[in-house]
């Protein structure tokens, strides 16, 4: 066997997509669906509340807690997703009713820094894209229309 029919052999399916960096204009790259995840505000909140936290770990209560607005139910989901995608850990203790525990993993601790720095930017220059939304011609068109009505 030749060093490169050797590699061959042991070579899986999953070594190409493990190794694969994403493409954002390939309409195909699941780098897309990873951004509409991660770009989200309240995406930004939990990993923001868990690296504050980290390495301890967080009860759910405590997260809902911190993270004013958002709901139970949009909570779960924002947190499973994040599980999903390796980025938390969920421990579960069986006490009645039972307590869950989340924590960034290491993966999920190498978003924090480019989140904070997109919510730096977003609190920093909040007030002049309000202001730019103020002054632009399809704000006022869209605050003339009657309800219901398309552009």
């Amino acid at each position: 066997m030749t060093p490169s029919s050797a590699s061959q052999a042991s070579h899986s399916p999953n070594d190409d997509i493990d190794s694969v960096r994403g493409d954002l204009f390939d309409p195909q790259c699941p780098t897309r669906r990873l951004l509409d995840r991660i770009g989200t505000k309240w995406t930004s909140m939990a990993v923001k509340v868990l690296a504050e936290a980290s390495p301890e770990e967080v009860r759910f209560a405590e997260l809902q807690r911190r993270m004013a607005g958002i709901s139970q139910k949009m909570l779960s989901v924002t947190l499973q997703g994040l599980a999903r995608d390796g980025l938390v850990g969920r421990r579960v203790e069986s006490t009645v009713p039972p307590r869950v525990y989340y924590r960034l993993t290491p993966l999920g601790l190498t978003l924090e820094e480019p989140l904070a720095a997109l919510r730096e930017w977003a609190e920093t220059h909040m007030a002049e894209v309000d202001r730019a939304n103020r002054r632009s011609p399809e704000a006022t068109a869209d605050h003339r229309k009657p309800a219901g009505t398309a552009g």
